[in-house]
C-alpha cells in the first residue's frame, strides 16, 4: 500500500497506548515513559482494563471510552488481544497501529493473519509486530522502548532489527547526530521497507536514509522504492547474513556462482543503494551524510600535524579509489609563506608536530581556497606542545565562517582527532563537521560521499541505443522451450540449444545429435570435408557435467578416430552411470582459437530476486577461479559493460602484447540478448554458456546448458514475472493510422530516448510548454530529461510517438501511479506544428487502455483553464472537470475507469 496513511502513523496528531503496564520493568511502561518524556504535543490516551491510572496518568478500559479518536494506536498488550484491539481501533476511525507486542505467529489461522484481516476492513496501516517502535523527533514522538530519544536531524533510519535501531540511537546520542525519523519494522505485517523508503524519499526533512536489512520479502516493490529514493538522496544499508549460502544446490555453473549474498549485492547496485559491511561503516555514513553534501569530485586534501597518520590516510584513500589532491602552485606558494620551512610541501600537508591553532586555521583557509581539491580532511594527533581542544575550536570557528561566506555550496571538511575526549568530539559535532576516531574511518566517510555522487551520475547516464539489426525471433524460441516442457524434460538437448541461440543471434559452433556411432561418423565426415576438427560429447538428460564421466573427447581428425571415441564414450557412460538415459553423442566442430578468452555467461534463478545474469571467467575451473559479477535484468549496453568491468577477466578483453582486443561490445551484446531472452521466455530457469570464446573477430558459444520449467509467477504486476526490475513492455508497441492516413508508430519510452526528447522539444512552442509544465521553460537540463526518460515501468509509463514516414518524434503521453496503485496522473505533449490531426486523442486512448490493464481505478490530471483544447478533449473522453480548490487557474480532470 506504499505511503498510504503513513503520515498519520509517523506524524500523528493524537495517539493512544493500549497495554501499558503498572510494573516498572516492562515494555508497556517503558513506552509510556518515553511518550511522556518526549512531550508529545497532541492528544494522548491510555487504555488498560485493569488499572484506572498508571504512573499518574488516568487510563480507560477500552478505546471506545476515549473522548477522541486516536490517529495512531500503540499496542503493547499480549499477542492474543492484538486483533481485537485493531478491530476496535478501526471501528473508531484510527489510521493505523504500531504493534510492539511479539508472538503473533504466522500462517493460516494465526493472530498475524487475524490482525491483517481486521486492519484491512478499515484501511488501517500496521507497523510491526515484534519491533522497538517509532521515534520521530520532529513531532516529539517517542513510541518506543529505546533507552534514549535522539535529537532532531536529517537522517532517517529504517531497521528490521530493534536492537540495531536502539544501538544507532545510543550512538547518535553520544555523537550529537540527529534523526528525522527512526522506524523499527519488526515482522513487517503491513508497512515494509519499500513503504518507508517511499515516505522518507519524499520527506523534505530527510537528507539521507539508513537501512538495516535481514531479508527482502517483495523484491520488485523494494527495487522500485529503492531506485526512486536513491535518485533524490543517499540510501545506505547494512545487510546481515553475508556469508549465508544459497538454499538449493545449483545444477549449472552460473547457478553455483550466483550465491545469495552476491545477488543482493547486484540488486543494491542496480538500485543505486550504497552497501556497507558493518555497523561501524553505517555509523560513519550517518556521521558523514548527516552533516555535509557530496563533493564535486574525489580529490581529497589532507591537513595533519603528523606525517605518519597522513600517509596512512593517503594509502587508504588510494585503496578505496579516491585521488590524493595535488596542491596548486599558487596554494603552495601561499602555504610556504605561513608554514615553517619543514612542512611537507605536498599532500598530505604535514604542518609539523608543534602546529598550534593559528597554524591549522591558516593552512585550512588556503586549502579550501585551492581549486585543485574537492574536500579537506583535518587530522590531529594530540601533543604536549599545542592544545588539541584549542585547535578543534579554531578549526570549527573557521569552518563556520567559511560556510557562511559560500552562498551556494561549500567544500566538505571532515576531521579525525586521534584519541580525542568527548569535549572535542562535541565541539566538532556542534559545528556540523563529520568527525571520526581514526584516519581510516574519516577516509571511508569521504568515499561514501563520493560513491553517492557517482551513483546519482550512473543512474542518470543515457545508455547507448541498441543496434537496429538485433531482432530476436521470440516466438520460435518459445516453441523450442515449450516443446521440451511438454515432453516432460527439464533440460534442452544440445541441438535445441543451438537453435535457441540462433533465434537471438548468438553464434554457436556447428552441433549435431547422433543417436549411434555410425551417425556420429557421418556427421563428423561432413565436418572433416570442411577442414574442421571434431569433438564428441555424451548426450544424456541425466548427465549435466559431461567431463565427470569422461564424456568429452577432443581433437578428432579422422572417421576411425570418431568411431573409436564414440564407442568408448557410450561404454564408459553406461558403466559409470547405469541409471542414466543415454541418447547418443553430440558431434561438434572443435574451435581452436589460441588467443581467444574463455568466458562464462548465463542466467540463474534466485528465490528472492528472480532471474539474475552472471558473467565471468569460464572453463572447467570456473567455481575455483570465482571471477564473476552479477546483475539484475533487464540490461542495456551500458549495464552490460558495467557488469563486465566488475570482473578481473575484463582486463584480458583488452589488447595486450601480441593479443588483439576482443571485438568491441561483442560480449556485452550477448549479455543483453540473454537478458532479453529471459524476459521473453520466463520458462528458462537456468542458462549456462561455458565457454564463450571471445576474440577480435567476435564471440562463439562452445557449450551450453539450459534448464526449463513452467514459469512460477514471482512478482505482482504485469511484465516478466521472473524479473525484480520490470522489463521494457514491448507488448505495448503499436502502429496507428490517424486522419488523412497519417501512420504513427507508438512504443514505451526508453532511457536512450533522451536525445530524441531534446530534439522534439525544439519543435514545441513556449506557449505549449507553459501549458504542459505550468511555467515558462527556458532550458531542459540532462538531469531533468533523464528523470522523464528513465522510467520504472512498475510505477510509471510513457508512450512516445513517431511519424513512420520521417522517423521524427511527434508526441508523448505519460502516466504515473499513486502510492496505492489506484489512480494515475497523466500528462501529454505534442509537437506544436502537428496538432489537430488526431494524435492527442489516440495517445489519450492508449494511456487509458494501459491504465485499465494495470488495474487503476481512475486517471486524473491538472489542466490550465486557458487550455481549452485539452479540456474539450477530456470532456469528449468522459473526464469529470472541476475547478481546483486552491489554484483558480487550474482545472482538476478525472476519469473513472
Amino acid at each position: 500500500m506504499s505511503t498510504y496513511r503513513l503520515k498519520n502513523l509517523l506524524s500523528p496528531r493524537s495517539l493512544a497506548l493500549v497495554g501499558a503496564s503498572a510494573r516498572p520493568v516492562s515494555v508497556g511502561r517503558a513506552v509510556l515513559e518515553n511518550i511522556r518524556s518526549a512531550e508529545f504535543k497532541g492528544e494522548f490516551g491510555l487504555v488498560n482494563p485493569r488499572h484506572a491510572e498508571i504512573g499518574g496518568i488516568a487510563a480507560v478500559k477500552n478505546l471506545d471510552r476515549l473522548d477522541f479518536v486516536p490517529e495512531l494506536v500503540i499496542i503493547t498488550a499480549p499477542a492474543r488481544e492484538v486483533p481485537g484491539i485493531i478491530d476496535q481501533a478501526g471501528r473508531r476511525g484510527s489510521a493505523g497501529a504500531l504493534i510492539v507486542s511479539a508472538g503473533l505467529g504466522h500462517g493460516p489461522g494465526s493472530l498475524h493473519e487475524a490482525a491483517i484481516t481486521a486492519a484491512r476492513k478499515y484501511g488501517m496501516r500496521l507497523v510491526g509486530p515484534n519491533c522497538l517502535g517509532i521515534m520521530m523527533p520532529g513531532v516529539s514522538l517517542n513510541a518506543s522502548f529505546a533507552a534514549h530519544m535522539p535529537g532532531a536531524g536529517s537522517l532517517a533510519l529504517i531497521s528490521q532489527s530493534g536492537a540495531i535501531a536502539a544501538g544507532m540511537v545510543d550512538w547518535a546520542a553520544q555523537r550529537g547526530v540527529g534523526f528525522s525519523g527512526i522506524v523499527s519494522i519488526g515482522d513487517q505485517i503491513d508497512v515494509d521497507l519499500a513503504d518507508l523508503l517511499d515516505y522518507f524519499a519524499m520527506d523534505h526533512k530527510t537528507r539521507a536514509i539508513l537501512l538495516y536489512i535481514e531479508a527482502i520479502k517483495d523484491a520488485r516493490k523494494f527495487m522500485s522504492a529503492a531506485r526512486a529514493a536513491a535518485r533524490v538522496k543517499p540510501v545506505v544499508l547494512v545487510k546481515s547474513g553475508r556469508m549465508a549460502q544459497g538454499a538449493k544446490a545449483a545444477a549449472t555453473h552460473t547457478g553455483a556462482l550466483a550465491g545469495a549474498d552476491a545477488v543482493y549485492d547486484a540488486a543494491f547496485r542496480r538500485a543505486g543503494v550504497l552497501r556497507v559491511s558493518d555497523l561501524r561503516e553505517l555509523f560513519d555514513c550517518a556521521e558523514t551524510l548527516g552533516r555535509v553534501e557530496s563533493p564535486t569530485g574525489k580529490r581529497l586534501a589532507i591537513l595533519t600535524n603528523g606525517g605518519g597518520i597522513g600517509v596512512l590516510a593517503i594509502d587508504r584513500l588510494v585503496e578505496l579509489g579516491g585521488i590524493p589532491a595535488s596542491i596548486s602552485a599558487v596554494a603552495r606558494k601561499k602555504l610556504d609563506d605561513v608554514l615553517p620551512p619543514t612542512w611537507s610541501g605536498a599532500n598530505p600537508v604535514d604542518i609539523v608536530g608543534d602546529a598550534d591553532a593559528s597554524r591549522y586555521a591558516a593552512a585550512l583557509e588556503l586549502l579550501l581556497a585551492d581549486p585543485d581539491n574537492d574536500a579537506v580532511l583535518v587530522l590531529n594527533v594530540q601533543t604536549a606542545i599545542a592544545s588539541a581542544a584549542d585547535i578543534a575550536t579554531s578549526v570549527t570557528e573557521f569552518v563556520r565562517k567559511y560556510r557562511e561566506q559560500q552562498r551556494q555550496w561549500a567544500k566538505p571538511v571532515l576531521a579525525a582527532w586521534v584519541g580525542a575526549d568527548q569535549d572535542i568530539i562535541q565541539t566538532l559535532s556542534r559545528a556540523g563537521i563529520p568527525n571520526y576516531p581514526t584516519e581510516d574511518d574519516a577516509v571511508r566517510g569521504f568515499m561514501h560521499l563520493v560513491r553517492h555522487r557517482e551513483v546519482v551520475e550512473e543512474l542518470s547516464q543515457v545508455p547507448p541505443a541498441m543496434p537496429d539489426t538485433f531482432v530476436p525471433d521470440a516466438p520460435a524460441a518459445k516453441r523450442i522451450v515449450t516443446a521440451a516442457i511438454a515432453d516432460g524434460r527439464k533440460w534442452l538437448e544440445p541441438v535445441e540449444i543451438k537453435h535457441l541461440l540462433e533465434t537471438y543471434d548468438i553464434a554457436m559452433v556447428p552441433t549435431y545429435a547422433a543417436t549411434n556411432v555410425e551417425q556420429a561418423v557421418a556427421y563428423a565426415s561432413d565436418m572433416f570435408a570442411q577442414g574442421l576438427t571434431v569433438v564428441l560429447k555424451i548426450m544424456s538428460r541425466d548427465i549435466v557435467h559431461k567431463s565427470d564421466v569422461g564424456g568429452v573427447v577432443l581433437n578428432l581428425t579422422t572417421p576411425d578416430a570418431v568411431r573409436a571415441a564414440a564407442t568408448d564414450i557410450l561404454d564408459r557412460a553406461r558403466k559409470l552411470r547405469p541409471e542414466a538415459r543415454i541418447g547418443g553423442v553430440i558431434v561438434q566442430a572443435m574451435v581452436v582459437k589460441a588467443k581467444a578468452r574463455e568466458l562464462i555467461l548465463g542466467l540463474a534463478d534466485d528465490p528472492t530476486f528472480g532471474t539474475v545474469v552472471v558473467f565471468g571467467r569460464g572453463g572447467t575451473a570456473v567455481e575455483i577461479i570465482n571471477d564473476k559479477a552479477l546483475a539484475l535484468p533487464p540490461l542495456d549496453l551500458q549495464l552490460a559493460r558495467d557488469l563486465i568491468d566488475r570482473t578481473r577477466v575484463s582486463r584480458l578483453l583488452r589488447a595486450y602484447r601480441d593479443v588483439p582486443a576482443v571485438k568491441p561490445d561483442a560480449v556485452a551484446m550477448v549479455l543483453v540478448k540473454l537478458a532479453q531472452m529471459a524476459a521473453d521466455i520466463p520458462e528458462i530457469r537456468e542458462f549456462d554458456i561455458n565457454p564463450l570464446l571471445a576474440d577480435e573477430t567476435g564471440v562463439t558459444a562452445v557449450d551450453a546448458r539450459v534448464a526449463v520449467a513452467p514459469p512460477q509467477r514471482k512478482f505482482a504486476g504485469s511484465g516478466p514475472a521472473n524479473f525484480a526490475v520490470r522489463a521494457y513492455p514491448s507488448q505495448w508497441e503499436r502502429r496507428l493510422v490517424l486522419k488523412d492516413g497519417w501512420r504513427i508508430f507508438v512504443r514505451p519510452l526508453r532511457p536512450e530516448d533522451e536525445p530524441t526528447i531534446h530534439e522534439f522539444l525544439r519543435h514545441v512552442t513556449p506557449h505549449d510548454l507553459r501549458l504542459r509544465f505550468f511555467a515558462p521553460m527556458k532550458e531542459f537540463t540532462h538531469e531533468f530529461i533523464a528523470r522523464l526518460t528513465q522510467l520504472d515501468y512498475a510505477r510509471a509509463m510513457a508512450f512516445i510517438a513517431f511519424a513512420e514516414e520521417t522517423g521524427e518524434m511527434v508526441g508523448v503521453v505519460r502516466l504515473h501511479s499513486d502510492s496505492i496503485y489506484e489512480s494515475g496522473e497523466y500528462a501529454i505533449l505534442l509537437r506544436s506544428d502537428l496538432k489537430g490531426r488526431g494524435l492527442g486523442w489516440a495517445l489519450m486512448q492508449l494511456i487509458i487502455d494501459y491504465a485499465k490493464s494495470e488495474g487503476l481505478k481512475t486517471i486524473s490530471g491538472d489542466v490550465l483553464q486557458e487550455n481549452i483544447v485539452m479540456l474539450e478533449m477530456c470532456r469528449q473522453l468522459g473526464f469529470e472537470i472541476k475547478p481546483d480548490r486552491t489554484e483558480p487557474d487550474i482545472c482538476d480532470v478525472r476519469l473513472k475507469l
